[in-house]
């Protein structure tokens, strides 16, 4: 498939994993340089990646999979159509809305607090948005 005329910006799908690898890289706490050292690259080309505005190589995307211990599957999960438009599944997480830096931070460090603590952020949060309490334990 063609990839397009430059006004056309991006392949959904090259945003799509691009933001699947920005999503991990964070959730585990590196930055592009990181990764770009680990894959021998800039961290010009990271950037690249993660907008979608450079396409992953298949081995480049394998590369990735294996410094991030996640199965290859992984960067395409919640991609429901190679043709999403923008602001669908390919820019957020389900119907939760988009994933952001501070989104990410904050469920990589939950897990750090007490089960105590985490009640009281989990119901400062819902505070805050007006969110109504789960029934998750």
């Amino acid at each position: 498939m063609a990839r397009g005329t430059a006004n056309e910006g991006p392949h959904p799908v090259d945003r799509h994993v691009g933001r699947r690898v920005w999503e991990k890289r964070l959730e585990l706490g590196y930055n592009q340089s990181d990764l770009a050292r680990a894959l021998g690259l800039t961290f010009q080309q990271i950037q690249k990646y993660e907008k979608g505005v450079n396409r992953i190589s298949s081995s480049k995307l394998w590369d990735i999979a294996r410094f991030f211990q996640v199965d290859i599957g992984y960067f395409f999960q919640g991609l429901d159509h190679p043709q999403a438009p923008r602001g669908s599944s390919a820019e957020t997480s389900e119907s939760h809305g988009p994933v952001t830096r501070h989104s990410l931070e904050i469920a990589r460090l939950a897990p750090r607090l007490t089960t105590r603590q985490q009640k009281l952020a989990a119901q400062i949060i819902r505070e805050m948005t007006g969110a109504r309490m789960t029934n998750e334990p």
